[in-house]
């Protein structure tokens, strides 16, 4: 149903049964799939596409020009999954020439007031808390659960299936199955509960707890605790996960509870 108060530009691709309600307004080169409903004065901007079965909630500004001043006016994108619920005043921005999109996956729950900046990558059955604040380039891995209030510095990486405490401020990666807590924010353990509900067996979770052991009670710098995570423990999708993951960190990753 395509509400008569509503402004779509006629270049705009809407699937037949998507829900627009009143006060909307839909730009060229929107593309939006099957069973999704756009609540009022929400704003979708051009180059933008959004899946099925999407929920977007009143006040939200989806595709708006990225708050980069390197930004000139180049053709970018924002892409969002299937089933991915949006809420109230959320703000995600397209991307810049430096990776063209802006991407969330499918059945993401991005609640009140967040903000996604310029050329984040969001992965699937994601949970942003209210006011999570996204800076430009942020990648956050699959399962993550950002608690509210929480900032996030650009380029920086939070793993799959973390647990963010609410209010924190992060700038620095966050390797994947931890909790990640205090201030500055450290390592707080491995998300156990959240692994368990995923159907993590207690052999995959306790592999990952011996992992992370060494990396952050052992007292060895980071190359050397790596070492000896590969050389003492056994082969595992998850040990390997996190060795990739903190090689590959370019802006090192968060502190052990112990570690001043």
């Amino acid at each position: 149903m395509k509400q008569p108060l509503a402004y779509i530009h006629p270049e705009a691709k809407i699937a037949p049964n998507v829900v627009i309600d009143p006060f909307v307004t839909i730009d060229k080169n929107v593309v939006i799939g099957d069973g999704t409903r756009i609540g009022s004065n929400v704003t979708i901007l051009e180059n933008t596409t959004i899946g099925k079965n999407c929920v977007i909630f009143p006040g939200a500004v989806i595709g708006a020009v990225p708050q980069d001043l390197k930004f000139n006016g180049e053709e970018t994108f924002v892409v969002i999954g299937d089933n991915t619920v949006i809420r109230e005043c959320v703000t995600i921005h397209r991307g810049t020439a430096s990776k063209q999109k802006t991407v969330v996956g499918s059945n993401c729950l991005i609640m009140a007031y967040c903000h996604v900046a310029h050329d984040c990558i969001i992965g699937n059955n994601i949970i942003m808390s209210n006011v999570t604040q996204l800076a430009g380039e942020v990648q956050i891995g699959d399962y993550a659960v950002l608690g509210g209030g929480s900032l996030i510095h650009q380029f920086t990486h939070i793993g799959k299936h973390v647990m963010l405490q609410g209010g924190s401020r992060v700038n620095k990666d966050i390797p994947p199955f931890i909790t990640a807590a205090r201030e500055p924010v450290s390592y707080a353990g491995v998300n156990s509960i959240g692994l368990r509900r995923r159907g993590f067996t207690n052999e995959q979770i306790c592999d990952i707890q011996n992992v992370y052991r060494i990396l952050f009670q052992s007292g060895k710098n980071r190359t050397m605790a790596l070492e000896q995570v590969e050389t003492e423990l056994p082969a595992s999708a998850e040990r390997d996960e996190i060795v990739l993951f903190i090689r590959n960190s370019a802006r090192g990753i968060l502190k052990g509870y112990l570690e001043k």
